[in-house]
């Protein structure tokens, strides 16, 4: 079971390394494929004013110290072309932003390191037509492939290619979002697919300048995910998700998430064994 866990956004290194040492259980559990997530930079926070993190060079230097003190793989988001190449230097997944999902230069330019690619479904996105995204990254890494392979084969193609697709909820009317499981089994024919249980409870917007939520419907979203089959969970955490710099509405306090997850790990194994 693939988890990425961790604060929304680098607010200082003291609370990244607090966050970092309470998820010790997760690397060390043998039934799941941990990595730590953290954004150095939210480039689409619905204020001017909002919290954005330390910026690429700060942002680099806390990951590179997270991977030698505590040894975890890594993911983040990024914006700009330009910082997939040095951030692939140290970060093992790079996390394509919903809003810039069908971003060609953007996809381009992470297909060009070494790193995984993560993209998340857009919320104004049909889920068929990830499709296309994920063709961008492969067809970059590798010019042979045409679209019939991937058409017969995507799944694996996705997966010898790095190449994983994330759910985060669907725009429903203003201010509010819904997680479509038909999208789940839709987009799980072209990548491996995560489920974001705690972007998927987000209210955009709805919290005067800022994005609101409501962290209580996490575990039931997660466990509905679980029962139609996803390959694994993203999950934002914090020790206070109030004193969060970000999307703290939507955080499952880091207290909670052990026992979260061996209820998605008993749900995953049945999932797996009858679907």
């Amino acid at each position: 079971m693939i988890l990425f866990s961790g604060p929304c956004v680098i607010e200082n290194k003291k609370n990244l390394y607090k966050i970092a040492k309470a998820l010790e259980f997760a690397n060390e559990d043998k039934t799941i494929d941990f990595y730590f997530k953290a954004s150095f930079d939210k480039a689409n926070r619905t204020s001017l004013d909002s919290f954005r993190g330390p910026g690429l060079e700060k942002g680099i230097k806390l990951f590179e110290g997270i991977k030698k003190d505590f040894g975890y793989k890594l993911i983040t988001d990024f914006h700009e072309c330009y910082q997939a190449a040095p951030l692939s230097d140290v970060v093992d997944i790079l996390q394509i932003p919903a809003f810039l999902c069908r971003q060609t230069d953007l996809l381009v330019a992470a297909a060009k390191t070494k790193a995984k690619v993560n993209i998340k479904k857009g919320q104004f996105m049909n889920p068929a037509d990830m499709k296309y995204s994920v063709l961008k990254v492969i067809k970059t890494r590798d010019s042979k492939i045409k679209n019939d392979d991937f058409d017969n084969n995507a799944n694996s193609l996705s997966q010898k290619y790095g190449v994983w697709l994330t759910e985060r909820g669907s725009s429903f009317g203003y201010g509010n979002l819904v997680v479509d499981m038909r999208s789940l089994v839709i987009m799980r024919r072209y990548a491996p697919v995560i489920f974001d249980a705690t972007h998927s409870v987000q209210m955009p917007g709805a919290a005067g300048g800022k994005s609101g939520g409501d962290s209580s419907f996490v575990p039931y979203l997660a466990k509905a995910a679980a029962a139609v089959g996803v390959d694994g969970y993203f999950m934002e955490t914090h020790f206070n998700p109030a004193e969060s710099l970000s999307d703290g509405p939507n955080m499952i306090e880091l207290n909670k998430l052990k026992n979260l997850l061996q209820i998605l790990k008993e749900l995953d194994s049945i999932a797996r064994e009858k679907i």
